[in-house]
Order: C-alpha cells, then structure tokens, then sequence
C-alpha cells in the first residue's frame, strides 16, 4: 500500500509541475507579444512625428478617437488600403475628436515620404523607433489598425487591409465621435 502511496504522490506533483510550467510560460510569452484586445485599454503610444522627430507626449492622444494604423512602404496590402486611409483622414480630421496615427514599421522614414509624396498622400505619419509601441499593441504584421474610443479604450483591432472610405467604417467612427 505505502508503494501505490509513493506512486500516486509522485504523479500528483508531475501535474501540478506541468500544470505550473504551462501558466507561467503563457504568462511570459504574452508580456512579449503585447496585450491589446478589444474591449480593454488600449495601451500607451510611445511615438515621435517622422518629419520633426519630436516625441508626442500622450497626453496629446487623451480624449480623442483614435485610429492607429501601423504600416510601410514595402507591404502591398497595405498599399492597397492607402486610398481608404487618406479618403477617411481627410474627412475625420476636420473633427478635433478625432486622431489619425499612421506608425511606420520596420522601414526607412524616407523611403516611406517619398512613397506618400509621389501618392499624394497627407496623413501624419509617426516613428516607433525603437518598436516598443508595436510590442505594446502585439503587431504581428502589417497592416494592422486599432480604433481607440475617447475612454482609450479598443474597441476595434483589424489585422490585414480594409477598406477606410467604407460606409460602414466612417459610420463607426463617427458614433465613437458622438459618444
């Protein structure tokens, strides 16, 4: 009986090992992935304007609907949704609830002016030099874009391209806009 005892003991602590190794490696990955979900706070944006190189102090952001869009030169998808992001910049900016922060992610500040410029481009575009707002905000890839009620809360993560100049998307922002 004392060896089925001995046995039963040692299985128990083989679970709760395992069960504890899996917790905390889930925990570790997830503090380097970010923690952006819908519904929570969004967090902070650690960002500097890409003309000037002057760093935006958050408080700038408080109170105001954002649209974070995190995006470069050289991502066709991302190309491909430009249209829709100058069309909704220039109708929403007239708000001044409103935000557009255009992140460049992993590419030259040049490359990406000379690309808006030659587009006709005018959204701000701002540098997360050294990418510790991609890593807050868990992106993945680009594109990637995130709506911020005024509460700075998320209320909209989409990864992948879409279309801005949408009905549907200027009709969501500009409800965040009433509220």
């Amino acid at each position: 009986m004392a060896a089925q005892t001995k046995k039963m003991v040692i299985i128990a602590l083989l679970v709760i090992c395992g069960a504890l190794i899996y917790i905390f490696s889930q925990n570790s990955g997830d503090a380097g992935r970010g923690t952006s979900r819908e519904g929570a706070g969004a967090p902070e944006l650690t960002v500097s304007d890409s003309l000037s190189g002057r760093k935006i102090p958050a408080s700038e952001f408080a109170g105001k609907v954002l649209f974070i869009n995190f995006w470069a030169s050289w991502c066709a998808p991302c190309k491909e949704e430009m249209p829709s992001i100058e069309a909704l910049f220039r109708e929403m900016s007239l708000s001044d609830n409103f935000r557009m922060v255009t992140v460049l992610y992993k590419d030259s500040p040049s490359t990406a002016h000379e690309y808006l410029k030659s587009m006709g481009f005018t959204f701000p575009v701002y540098l997360d030099a050294d990418g510790k707002t991609a890593k807050k905000y868990g992106v993945t890839g680009v594109p990637e874009t995130y709506i911020v009620d005024k509460k700075g809360n998320l209320v909209k993560k989409i990864i992948g391209g879409f279309d801005w100049n949408s009905p549907e998307a200027k009709g969501f922002i500009q409800k965040l806009l009433a509220q």
